[in-house]
């Protein structure tokens, strides 16, 4: 399979570059990719990061992310229980694809560029069929960044109508830590996805034959988290309002994701979460994240009771939880701090 390209640089001077895929150009041979080049010249994307080297190319088609067949016509990439870094160049959070009878789902698109042309390859290998939207479950940098390249094959990218305004306060911060924990030349082509259509309670989208039901949540695991249900398979693809393995991150408030979570068990009979997994039976694969946040709530509770500090309290809120988690040492701290924050006005 041979796919088209442009040259992205760093800079005018070309140290630090990537092939950066132009979507819709895949061919069995270079000759037919080049054809089609020929046929239909692409207006190429436009970047704010990096100078574009040269003329669209044909080359042999670059790597391709796993993914697992959770349900009928469900597909799931699962991400690696890391931080960001230069090894796992931010492949670190699920993603998912719905294929209809039309069209296709994507449900996140992961930290960088790459991996958004990465999942594109992946689901031209199942399915020719468009992908017609990428649904974006909250602001975080992991399920958000690889969304661009869907949207120049004419995809809408959805949220929660307060992503864009979290995105647009975040995205220069997001970036520029991504550049320093993955590394520029992974980054390259990386850009803030346009948000083309938001939900502010619920909506539905049918790929043919097959509806996903929307819901925007209140604050909980963040201010502007988005729940996508699978009406076919009964699938709850949820997000990071559902960890698994991997420490909860709490960017909201504790006790709206306490009160979404009770809100959600009614819908379906499995769920994909934001980490880990990557299906879980639903509701039944949300008791660790419950049984967390509880003990984070209690902890929090006590500590504010007994007239600690903050600086004092988070050294030992919900530390009854260390080895039933991955990464517990890089979330726990916050997610204290932010408790602490919430519930010390009650």
């Amino acid at each position: 399979m041979f796919e088209a390209v442009v040259m992205l640089c760093l800079t005018a001077g070309g140290d630090t570059c990537r092939n950066v895929l132009l979507p819709g150009y895949e061919a069995g041979t270079q000759l037919e990719c080049e054809a089609k080049i020929a046929a239909q010249p692409p207006d190429g994307p436009v970047f704010s990061r990096g100078v574009v080297k040269g003329v669209p190319t044909c080359v042999p088609a670059g790597p391709v992310l796993d993914l697992e067949e959770v349900a009928p016509g469900v597909w799931v990439h699962e991400g690696l229980i890391e931080e960001p870094d230069a090894e796992n160049g931010g492949d670190v959070s699920n993603l998912a694809i719905v294929i209809g009878r039309d069209s296709v789902a994507v449900i996140d698109s992961g930290s960088a560029r790459w991996i958004g042309e990465s999942l594109w390859r992946a689901i031209r290998a199942k399915t020719p069929l468009p992908v017609s939207h990428v649904i974006l479950t909250h602001v975080h940098p992991d399920h958000v960044f690889g969304a661009a390249v869907f949207a120049e094959a004419g995809a809408e990218i959805v949220g929660h109508q307060g992503l864009p305004r979290a995105l647009a306060d975040r995205e220069e911060n997001y970036l520029d830590s991504l550049d320093r924990l993955v590394g520029a030349q992974r980054m390259l082509g990386t850009e803030t996805p346009k948000v083309t259509r938001t939900v502010a309670e619920a909506d539905r989208i049918d790929l043919g034959g097959r509806v996903l039901r929307l819901h925007a949540w209140p604050a909980a695991h963040t201010t502007v988290d988005l729940t996508v249900f699978d009406e076919t398979t009964g699938t709850l693809l949820a997000g990071d309002l559902l960890f698994d393995l991997h420490t909860p991150a709490l960017d909201g408030s504790l006790r709206g994701w306490q009160s979404v979570l009770a809100e959600l068990e009614g819908q379906g009979t499995q769920a994909v979460p934001g980490h880990g997994g990557p299906i879980l039976l639903w509701p039944e694969g949300a008791a660790p994240l419950k049984r967390y946040l509880d003990t984070l709530a209690r902890d929090t509770r006590a500590a504010i009771d007994a007239g600690d500090r903050l600086g004092e309290a988070v050294t030992h809120i919900a530390q009854s939880e260390r080895d039933a988690w991955d990464l517990f040492d890089a979330y726990n701290a916050r997610n204290a701090t932010v408790a602490f924050t919430e519930l010390e006005w009650e």
